[in-house]
């Protein structure tokens, strides 16, 4: 027998050994300020820092405020 039901706790399980990765992208002294925040969450895990060359960067236009 075939279920398509979804079981949110089956899903739950099989998500909490997935690697994380999370990537800041600032000013070098922010991040630097901002490690001991990370050092204190991360129990487990590696955590690098890396300089990177931008190779496109399209921010999304300003929005114009609407009246009403």
């Amino acid at each position: 027998m075939c279920s398509s039901d979804l079981h949110t706790a089956k899903l739950l399980r099989l998500s909490e050994d997935l690697p994380v990765v999370l990537e800041i992208a600032d000013e070098e002294s922010k991040i630097r300020r901002f490690l001991p925040t990370v050092e204190a969450m991360v129990r487990e895990g590696l955590v690098t820092l890396e300089r990177v060359q931008v190779f496109l960067y399209r921010p999304q236009p300003a929005r114009k405020p609407t009246d009403g």
